[in-house]
């Protein structure tokens, strides 16, 4: 299996462990203790205290862009292409979304970590947009 595809499989896996390791445990806790009802939780609603809130934001921020990346992988499985430089570039990726995620729910977030936080996202962005030129100019050789 290329690389960029376990990089997929991982991402998707962080996605979910993410999930389960902060909100689902948030939640869960406070359901099996009788502090909070299992039908108290709202989407719409702002719930929980800040870490909770980064907690979420971070799980989000791993559902909004995993698609696109999938996107990426699909277009390159169907390409038939193939390149060291796609694998370092997804690897790269799930590396710089694992320390963003880690950033998001570690610290506190002021202007410093905000902004190495946003770093993460930068270089996440831009290996997908080199990925995307990368099949895109292979595909047509």
């Amino acid at each position: 299996m290329p690389i960029p595809v376990w990089v997929l499989l991982g991402f998707a896996l962080w996605t979910l462990l993410l999930l389960f390791t902060t909100v689902g445990v948030y939640r869960w806790s406070r359901i099996l203790t009788g502090r909070t009802a299992v039908s108290a939780w709202r989407a719409d609603e702002p719930q929980g205290g800040e870490w909770y809130r980064r907690a979420m934001r971070a799980h989000m921020n791993c559902v909004e862009n995993l698609p696109v990346y999938g996107a990426i992988v699909v277009a390159m499985l169907a390409a038939r292409v193939a390149s060291p430089a796609l694998d370092v570039l997804a690897i790269t990726i799930l590396v710089t979304r694992i320390c963003q995620s880690a950033v998001h729910l570690l610290f506190e977030q002021t202007n410093v970590v905000a902004s190495i936080r946003f770093g993460f996202y930068f270089v996440q962005a831009i290996s997908m947009l080199a990925m995307g030129a990368l099949i895109a100019f292979w595909a047509q050789g």
